[in-house]
Formats: structure tokens, sequence, C-alpha cells
């Protein structure tokens, strides 16, 4: 395994690490997403099914995208096509994240940390995988 291949390992099971503990809001009481949603300074979390549906589904959703991340850095060679598959929908999601954030005027913070982050992370994937070996 060259240097490449180590690094985009740690970097995927990072990602699926982060993308995991979307599990905990995908079970947490609704109260506590509200007051989370006060602190960063969003104003009140509108209650309802669909709201309660959205926040969850959405979070399971991310967690499940962490454990398939997780799997294909198991074997990044033998997986590599779908490594560099999920680093360019990484780096298209990011885009379409910074235009969302902005859109919907969302804090600095998170705009500024949200889809760049993206960007760069599926970029930095991509160009790694340009230097694993495939199996």
């Amino acid at each position: 395994m060259n240097h490449s291949e180590k690094v985009l390992v740690v970097l995927l099971r990072l990602s699926a690490v982060l993308l995991l503990v979307a599990l905990i809001p995908a079970v947490m009481p609704f109260a506590w997403m509200k007051d989370i949603h006060r602190l960063l300074g969003m104003g009140e979390l509108p209650e309802g099914p669909i709201m309660s549906y959205l926040t969850r589904s959405l979070s399971a959703m991310y967690a499940l995208h962490g454990a398939l991340v997780f799997f294909v850095s198991l074997d990044v060679r033998r997986y590599l096509p779908l490594v560099k598959f999920i680093a360019i929908l990484g780096i298209m999601f990011g885009v379409g994240m910074l235009v969302l954030d902005l859109a919907v005027a969302m804090p600095p913070l998170w705009i500024a940390g949200e889809g760049p982050f993206i960007i760069v992370l599926g970029g930095v994937m991509l160009r790694l995988t340009a230097r694993v070996q495939p199996a």
C-alpha cells in the first residue's frame, strides 16, 4: 500500500465516522433539535410531521452514506472506480450545497464550512485515487 492509498483510506474512514455521527440526530428528541436550531441562531424550528420526517430521514441518509464510505475504505483498490465516483459526486454535491446554503441564507460559518469542505474533500480524494493502483 503506497502513501496515497493510506491517506485515501484515512480520509474515507474519517469521512465515514463524521457521516455516521448523523445517527444521533436521527434518533434524538425533537426538542433537542429545536434547541440546537435556536443555538445556531436560525430561529424556531417548525414542528410537524414533515419536519420531523425530513430531519430524521436526512440524518439517516447521511449515516447510510457513511456506512458505504467506510465499507469501500476496507478495500480501496477493489472499489477504486466507486471511490472515484463518490469523490466526483462529493464535488458536485458540495457545489450544490454551497449554492443552496447561499440561496436560503444559512449562517456565514455554515456556508463557509459545508460546501467548500465537501468540494475540497472530494477533490483531494479524486486526486489520491489517481495515485492508487487498481486491484
